[in-house]
Parts: C-alpha cells; sequence; structure tokens
C-alpha cells in the first residue's frame, strides 16, 4: 500500500446523503486516510458536502471519472441500494478497496459476483453491520458460545416498532425485509457463529400498517449448528415496542441466555446441586462483562475494517461473509413468494435470480 506524507487511504466518496457525513466525519479524523474525491448524481449536493465539512477535493458526477481524476485506492459507497452493484464492481476493477452500506447488492447473483470479484482482483469489500460493534451483544455472543448454556438449540427474536418514516419505504413491496431484516439476521449469525441451512418465511401487513408493501414476516431458519432460529418482525407496531437490537431469547443444553436489547444481557442456567425428582428445576442467573471497545456501532465497524488491512486479514463484514446474512434475506423473500421453505445453499447457487 503506497505511503505519501503518511496518508495510505486515498478515499473517494461515492454518495453525499445524510449517511455519508457519518463516513466523512470518521475519516477526517484518521491520520493514515484523506478523502480526494466526493461524488454524487447531484454535483450540487457533493459540493454542500465537501463545503459543510470544510473539504477542499473535487466534487464529480462519475465514479470512474473521480477514480482516474483522484488516483484513489478507497471507495466509501454510501449510495442507495440499487447502486451499491455498479459502484462496487466499478472501484474493485479500479483496484481500490470498498467499504460500504449495506445491503451488499440487490440479488444474490451480483452479491455473487462482488466476492468473486473482491477475491479475483484481492481487494477488500466490506459491509457495514454497525449493529455488531455494539459491547451488550459481543458480551451476549461470549455468552452463547463460550458454553454457559451450553449446545443451542432456539434461537428468538423479535423486532417490533412502528417506525413513521415517510417516503420511499412506504411504498417498498417488503419494507421490513428489504431494509431492516439484514440487522438481526446478521446479528443471529454473529450471535450463535453459524450460517442459514434453509427458510420458511411468511410475509404479511397487518390491519393498521401505512406501508403499501408487507410490513411483517415471520421466518424460520434452519441453521448450520442444528439450531432453529424464528424471527418475528413488525415494522408497524403500535406501543410496547421492542429495541431496534431486537429482544433475545436463546435456550441450550443448560440453560437460556436472554437480551432484550435495552440493557445488559444474562443466562440462567440449571443451578448445582442433586435436583433429581425435581419438576422444574433450580435455576442460577448469570452476568457477563461488558468488553471495552474504544468505538462501537459505525465506528467501530469502521475500525475493523481499516484494521483488516493493517494485519493482512478479511475484516469481519468483509463481502464473503457478509453474503450469509444476504442470503437470509433474499431466501426468506423468495420463500414468501413461493410459499415453500428454501434450500439456501441452492438458492445461493443457482445461475440467476
Amino acid at each position: 500500500m503506497t505511503v505519501s506524507n503518511g496518508i495510505k487511504h486515498r478515499i473517494v466518496v461515492a454518495g453525499c446523503g445524510g449517511m455519508a457525513n457519518t463516513w466523512v466525519s470518521y475519516a477526517k479524523e484518521r491520520e493514515d486516510a484523506e478523502i480526494v474525491g466526493l461524488v454524487d448524481i447531484k454535483q450540487e449536493f457533493a459540493q454542500a458536502m465537501a463545503d459543510r465539512h470544510g473539504l477542499k477535493c473535487p466534487t464529480f458526477t462519475n465514479l470512474q471519472e473521480a477514480l482516474t481524476a483522484t488516483n484513489a485506492n478507497m471507495v466509501f459507497d454510501v449510495t442507495i441500494p440499487a447502486s451499491h452493484y455498479s459502484i462496487a464492481t466499478t472501484a474493485l476493477q479500479h483496484g481500490c478497496h470498498v467499504f460500504g452500506e449495506k445491503p451488499l447488492a440487490e440479488t444474490i447473483t451480483d452479491c455473487s459476483d462482488i466476492v468473486q470479484l473482491s477475491e479475483s482482483t484481492g481487494r477488500t469489500h466490506a459491509v457495514m453491520q454497525n449493529r455488531r460493534f455494539d459491547p451488550r451483544i459481543r458480551a451476549y455472543h461470549e455468552l452463547v458460545t463460550g458454553g454457559m448454556i451450553g449446545k443451542p438449540g432456539f434461537v428468538g427474536a423479535d423486532f417490533f416498532i412502528g417506525a413513521h418514516f415517510g417516503g420511499f419505504r412506504d411504498a417498498m413491496d417488503s419494507p421490513l425485509l428489504l431494509d431492516m431484516a439484514i440487522h438481526t439476521f446478521d446479528q443471529a449469525r454473529y450471535i450463535i457463529g453459524a450460517n442459514p441451512v434453509s427458510v420458511y418465511c411468511h410475509e404479511f401487513n397487518p390491519a393498521g400498517s401505512w406501508y403499501e408493501g408487507n410490513a411483517g414476516a415471520i421466518c424460520i431458519f434452519e441453521m448450520s449448528d442444528g439450531s432453529v432460529f424464528n424471527y418475528r418482525g413488525l415494522w408497524c407496531a403500535e406501543g410496547a415496542q421492542t429495541s431496534w437490537e431486537a429482544s433475545w431469547r436463546i435456550t441450550g443444553e443448560r440453560g437460556t441466555a436472554i437480551w432484550d436489547g435495552h440493557g445488559e444481557p444474562y443466562a440462567e442456567v440449571v443451578a448445582a446441586g442433586d435436583q433429581t425428582g425435581k419438576f422444574i428445576r433450580d435455576f442460577e442467573r448469570v452476568a457477563v462483562a461488558l468488553p471495552k471497545m474504544d468505538h462501537t456501532f459505525h465506528q467501530g465497524c469502521l475500525d475493523d475494517m481499516f484494521a483488516s488491512l493493517e494485519e493482512n486479514r478479511k475484516a469481519e463484514t468483509d463481502c464473503s461473509d457478509n453474503i450469509y446474512s444476504m442470503a437470509m434475506v433474499l431466501a426468506s423473500l423468495e420463500s414468501a413468494k413461493t410459499g415453500a421453505r428454501v434450500n439456501i445453499a441452492e438458492f445461493m447457487n443457482r445461475p440467476s435470480v
């Protein structure tokens, strides 16, 4: 990686909407990074971003032109989902690393193409899954994978939020699954350390919904560790709402791990001692310590992306891993459409979807 005056990462930011502010602010704090170009289909948006953050870099309406003009070696993709495939492939073919917002792409074929191109070019493509980088979910992961409750058999996540966004989400066909469920699906994979095997999904739009498309979904996933993951989600739930991080229950051989998404996780495990003949056994509550993290959420995920380049490893949210979270979303949509269980390995290996 070329070093010039301490600058290793010459970054072009593609997409200058509201979320890009978080990415730009982060990059400005890194001594080894410089934003060398801003791209948006509306050049006035790119210029407004430059003015807002005091950047003197040029602005563009075309990514290829920006990469050629700036000698960039990294792209932040903060564009709309429909643009992710073209942004990723253009940047990777130009020799740039790509760090981008979710989703990886809109079809499983496009996701696979990005993974293959990342591998063939030797360039990193990593996806923003900010909810992994929360001390509470890191502690919950350790609680579950550390053996405290034994081998997991059931994983349940409830997501009930009444989100009045307005705009494009209200008109989407499947707003919950397409725009939000990726977070909870990726959390489930991280928490238990397993990948999806199959899914059956029922989508619906309940009474009182302000969405045109289906704002509710119930999914049953078989996971590679033998557990069953049940997702229950509703994006038009008024009252008694869950955390945006979802509400979790994981049962294992020796106990249950709980995280409501608001407070700290804990477990209840079978108490020590002879409990022969007891109809309901006694349990002990086990608390967990939260890990110390310098940065969390978006900043934490970006820290890992940059560290992966320095350490010559794949980022935690590298496209080769994130494709399994995307497969959960896209296979769920396929199951809802066909009314049938979908084998995810077969789904991922189809010539086109």
